[in-house]
């Protein structure tokens, strides 16, 4: 997995994201924009999440407006949207929570 950002997330894009899908752990995306400002809100948040659970999971941000194919592909209508995909299945689908509640969210899919 390429394209770590400085912060601990992936960035996810349309040519990347089936690999990102091959991962063997709970991958997490973030849709979001650069002018979503619940988005912007939730962004360290996600950072903080991408190295609290570094080997438990993979997270990654989707900039929506730069990977239309995807967001299409996911009817992603509003942002920011929170996506757990395991096994490359889309298991769970979320707006935004706080950082308690993604954890448990995650927790459930864990492993």
């Amino acid at each position: 997995m390429t394209n770590e950002t400085t912060n601990g997330a992936l960035e996810i894009t349309d040519a990347n994201f089936e690999e990102m899908m091959q991962s063997e752990l709970p991958v997490l995306v973030d849709f979001w924009a650069t002018w979503c400002g619940p988005c912007q809100i939730i962004a360290p948040m996600i950072d903080e999440l991408a190295q609290e659970t570094a080997g438990q999971f993979v997270v990654g941000k989707l900039d929506v407006d730069k990977n239309s194919a995807i967001s299409t592909k996911y009817g992603i209508r509003s942002i920011p949207t929170l996506i757990i995909f395991k096994n490359g299945q889309e298991v769970d689908r979320m707006g935004s929570l706080t950082k308690a509640a993604l954890k448990e969210r995650l927790a459930a899919h864990a492993g």
